[in-house]
């Protein structure tokens, strides 16, 4: 697989966040380029200038770990940034050949065993719900169907979080923080890029957004990654109103490549009210929508 375009990008715009300041070392002058010299994280790194521009051109087939180890180091890279820095290694050399997911999961080619449904739909307190890494909702306990209810709703998101986020306006209802949403949403698609560069309905999706929205384009282009684990998250549902849930969420072993999701609210919250006039409205889907409850 070459993605060396791919390792160009991300090394260089790594390069650019880095202040002199920031790397210990004095500003200089006559700065064309925001960011380090390729000389100085050379430098830092402890090569030659000859061979981090080689590393930059892209040419990252059978690089050490001791080499990535020195470059992260003087990119300052953080825990999500390394890792996406090994994937890329790894596909530009064939050994992700081992831990690529034997299959890519796709909404409508994968159906989940029935003890995975049993499972969501044992979790009743909150949403829970099972996706890839082109963010496809794959599975979902009954809760999470009423809090994604916006999204089932338009088949032009088809179940997608990427989609729904980008293309569909109920989007900055359903996020009063869009533009937090929109960056955490692109840092995971950009992850699963460096992932499993063979994802050829990852491609298609980038290529899909990337075309029908300006926001996406100029967040992909940032080439920011990140790891998704544990938070909070704001929320307006259109029938309860604002939600403040935390959330974990878990690989999942048995199915390399997918990810469980669990979103929860602070016990004697009104998130956690509004949760239960969730599952109230959910079970009920067509009684008129509950009266959200208060924010105060």
């Amino acid at each position: 697989m070459d993605n060396r375009e791919q390792v160009r990008e991300f090394l260089t715009s790594r390069r650019a966040k880095i202040t002199p300041e920031r790397a210990g070392l004095a500003p200089g002058s006559r700065r064309r380029v925001p960011g380090l010299r390729r000389s100085e994280v050379a430098a830092l790194a402890d090569m030659s200038v000859e061979y981090y521009a080689k590393l930059e051109r892209g040419n990252l087939a059978g690089v050490s770990p001791s080499v990535l180890e020195a470059l992260a180091r003087a990119l300052q890279l953080d825990d999500a940034e390394r890792a996406h820095l090994l994937n890329l290694a790894q596909a530009a050399d064939g050994t992700d050949a081992l831990t690529r997911p034997r299959r890519s999961r796709t909404r409508g080619q994968w159906k989940p065993h029935p003890s995975l449904q049993w499972t969501l739909d044992a979790v009743t307190a909150g949403p829970a719900f099972v996706h890839n890494g082109r963010l496809d909702l794959l599975a979902a306990n009954q809760l999470a169907r009423a809090f994604y209810s916006d999204i089932y709703a338009n088949p032009g998101n088809q179940a997608n979080l990427a989609r729904f986020n980008f293309l569909d306006p109920a989007s900055r209802r359903f996020y009063p923080h869009w533009d937090q949403a929109a960056d955490i949403a692109v840092a995971i698609l950009r992850t699963q890029a460096g992932r499993d560069p063979h994802d050829k309905d990852l491609h298609d999706l980038v290529g899909e957004l990337s075309t029908r929205s300006d926001a996406f384009r100029t967040r992909w282009g940032a080439h920011n990654v990140r790891l998704h684990g544990t938070g909070t998250k704001h929320f307006h549902h259109q029938a309860v109103g604002p939600l403040t849930l935390a959330y974990q969420s878990l690989e999942m072993t048995a199915e390399p490549g997918l990810t469980l999701t669990i979103y929860t609210a602070e016990p004697g919250s009104p998130s956690e009210e509004g949760l239960r006039l969730l599952a109230s409205w959910a079970a009920t889907p067509r009684a008129p929508s509950p009266t959200p409850p208060s924010s105060g």
